[in-house]
């Protein structure tokens, strides 16, 4: 099945060309790269914030960078986004609110609230349950003729969940626009891909279905995006799903919860920095067109610091909420032990000064 999937690449790791048709534009090039180190700024941001007890447990992506940032911006103002918690980088890139992500992080309501226009749903938590969702709400727009798509992110765990497999067949038979953008970074929290599957690739499991299928470089920025690209287009002119196996690494744990050495060699993630890495790739890219600015670069870094400082301020200056509204929205007619929570909840509240 590799053979029959192969990896499509279109830069190698020493940021050299390998596919003739590719096409090279530098101020593309260098909105890829502005974004990817948006997204990496922005997870060492929250990593660092997580340990200084700022924001609650957090789930990096570095690593993830090109898989993410690529496919988000392939899609168009208007589609839909399902992404899982480890997906702020596509969500940022599509659009959401930095602040918003912070506050997400905070454990706040707000956070799952895009920007009004954006359509993004809040990360599922839940393995597989949001390509369900992104299959619905792609047939809910070819019924009412639209020709918006939904783009679902999920990891290789996720292939091993039934709502994996409902979404897809569900897709096929009724020809549904929806992308299905997987990142096999190679591990279901500790669990090896070899452990929990006998599939070679992620991609071969679209057969069953009779979804068109692809293999690409996660880390190649350029092959993620053009690749998508033609998913998307695809399923915008009527010809329905696609199954997408992005091949990628996260370097960090699955959570800041998680100690990844306990399940693999982490010298593996120091050799992938220094190889495979997705920014350093198109940095090099941009060095062989002789297209690297460093100036230009600086000043990116600087920008993305101060945007990143604004939105932590905004997040942190946001009113403490009432914690009543734990208790709401939860059924439509609260339940007694609902009510029961609250008042044990306003009763300790009141012991302790709150």
């Amino acid at each position: 099945m590799e053979k029959q999937f192969p990896i499509v690449q279109y830069v190698d790791e020493d940021g050299q060309l390998v596919k003739d048709d590719a096409r090279l534009d530098k101020e593309q090039l260098y909105q890829f790269y502005r974004a990817m180190l948006r997204a990496r700024m922005m997870d060492k941001k929250c990593l660092n914030l997580q340990r200084q007890g700022r924001i609650g447990t957090y789930v990096q992506y570095e690593g993830q960078e090109a898989a993410q940032v690529g496919s988000a911006l392939a899609v168009e103002d208007g589609d839909w986004m399902f992404p899982t918690y480890r997906d702020h980088a596509a969500t940022m890139t599509f659009g959401h609110s930095l602040t918003n992500l912070f506050l997400y992080w905070k454990g706040r309501l707000e956070g799952s609230i895009p920007p009004e226009g954006k359509n993004i749903f809040p990360p599922a938590v839940p393995i597989a349950s949001q390509l369900l969702h992104a299959t619905g709400t792609a047939w809910a727009e070819k019924k009412k003729k639209s020709d918006r798509v939904s783009i679902a992110y999920f990891g290789d765990g996720a292939t091993s969940e039934g709502d994996f497999h409902e979404g897809l067949n569900f897709a096929s038979v009724f020809n549904i626009p929806v992308v299905f953008f997987n990142q096999n970074n190679g591990y279901a929290i500790s669990v090896p891909m070899e452990k929990q599957m006998k599939s070679k690739t992620i991609a071969q499991k679209g057969l069953a279905y009779d979804i068109p299928s692809i293999r690409v470089d996660g880390n190649d920025i350029l092959a993620v995006y053009f690749e998508t690209e033609k998913a998307v287009e695809r399923a915008r002119s009527g010809g329905g799903p696609t199954l997408i196996e992005a091949v990628t690494w996260r370097y960090g744990a699955h959570t800041t919860a998680d100690d990844p050495s306990k399940y693999r060699n982490q010298q593996e993630s120091d050799q992938r920095r220094q190889t495979t890495d997705p920014i350093l790739r198109i940095e090099r890219l941009l060095n062989n067109q002789g297209w690297w600015n460093e100036a230009a670069v600086k000043e990116m870094q600087e920008e993305i610091t101060d945007e990143m400082n604004d939105a932590l301020q905004a997040s942190e200056s946001v009113e403490k909420p009432d914690l009543n509204q734990l208790f709401d929205n939860v059924f439509a007619e609260p339940t007694w032990t609902i009510e029961e929570q609250r008042m044990k909840h306003n009763r300790i509240s009141k012991e302790v000064g709150q």
